[in-house]
């Protein structure tokens, strides 16, 4: 059974940092394309980030040169470290084996003063 488990979300100051942890059970996360997406209110879930096996990495835009993911093989993890908050950023936050069913719960970040 596949599971992922989101941490690390929680209420930031604007400009503020915070790093999400996405632990993988029942899969390994290294010869997988690993996502991070996030969801606002009533909306559907964006894609923010990805890391496929070989390293390589994309990003969404809006976050690119504040946002980076990474791999660890030996903690079956992923994760994503987001600097410079914006309250544009609040939204509740999914890692994903990408192009699959596979998803976490979520974890929600809040960025206000």
């Amino acid at each position: 059974q596949v599971q992922l488990a989101e941490s690390g979300g929680g209420l930031v100051q604007p400009g503020g940092s915070l790093r999400l942890s996405c632990r993988a059970s029942g899969i390994s996360v290294g010869p997988n394309t690993m996502a991070w997406y996030r969801s606002f209110p009533g909306n559907q879930r964006d894609l923010v980030a990805l890391i496929a096996p070989g390293g390589s990495t994309n990003y969404k835009e809006s976050v690119k040169d504040r946002f980076t993911i990474s791999r660890d093989n030996t903690q079956n993890s992923v994760y994503l470290e987001m600097n410079s908050l914006q309250s544009e950023d609040t939204a509740v936050y999914y890692c994903r084996v990408f192009a699959t069913d596979y998803w976490g719960q979520g974890t929600q970040v809040t960025v206000s003063s």
